[in-house]
């Protein structure tokens, strides 16, 4: 199991982005730890799941799902880090969301998914993992995130529309696709220093996004 502070005892996996580690400010004025997932979070994450509510499990899996199985949990927490890559947001001990995204065949777009326990909800959580994610995927080269949410689920797709991210939506079958590019326009590099002073309760101004590397 992780300690609270997000290190461990044991041998971290190769590869393992420990500068991604951050503390991050939530609505409430709390303070949450977001770190890449590691393999030994595997009981963490059973208990995460576990503890959803149906409807959040629905909404995520778009069908009831309340058991995670074992080839799951080892595929959820078991990335590379670059094609695959997932956060684990932290409150001391018990992880309380996950984000992830995974590259999809042809090299430039990934699939990006999130879901937030149910008492850490609206609290800017999954805002928050997005811009982590994109973060990620954009120094790994990919330039846009494609995502599946149900029509009804009025709360995850507030968080992309809300986003400043360029995003386009189709709707089949009362489930919605959205993708957008994730580079960092000035819609978005506005909108994520204005959701950073509403919680750090000091004025807004323009925040730093990584840049891709040379050559991206």
């Amino acid at each position: 199991m992780p300690d609270g502070d997000g290190t461990s005892s044991r041998e971290l996996p190769d590869g393992y982005p420990v500068d991604l580690v951050v503390d991050e400010r939530l609505r409430d004025g709390s303070t949450v730890r977001f770190r890449p997932i590691r393999p030994e979070d595997d009981d963490a994450l059973v208990a995460f799941h576990d503890g959803l509510s149906t409807r959040s499990v629905y909404r995520r899996f778009f069908f009831v799902h309340p058991h995670l199985t074992r080839a799951e949990v080892e595929r959820f927490t078991h990335v590379d880090y670059v094609e695959r890559m997932a956060f684990a947001v932290a409150d001391g001990d018990r992880i309380v969301g996950v984000g992830r995204y995974e590259r999809l065949p042809g090299g430039l777009e990934a699939e990006v998914a999130f879901v937030v326990t149910d008492d850490h909800q609206h609290l800017g959580i999954g805002t928050l993992l997005l811009d982590h994610l994109a973060d990620v995927a954009r120094g790994n080269g990919i330039g846009t995130f494609e995502a599946q949410t149900l029509s009804e689920n009025r709360d995850m797709l507030g968080v992309f529309l809300a986003s400043g991210f360029p995003v386009e939506t189709s709707t089949a079958a009362g489930t919605v696709t959205l993708r957008f590019s994730i580079e960092p326009v000035p819609d978005y590099v506005a909108a994520r220093a204005s959701r950073r002073a509403a919680v750090a309760d000091e004025p807004p101004s323009p925040s730093p996004v990584p840049s891709p590397a040379p050559g991206e």
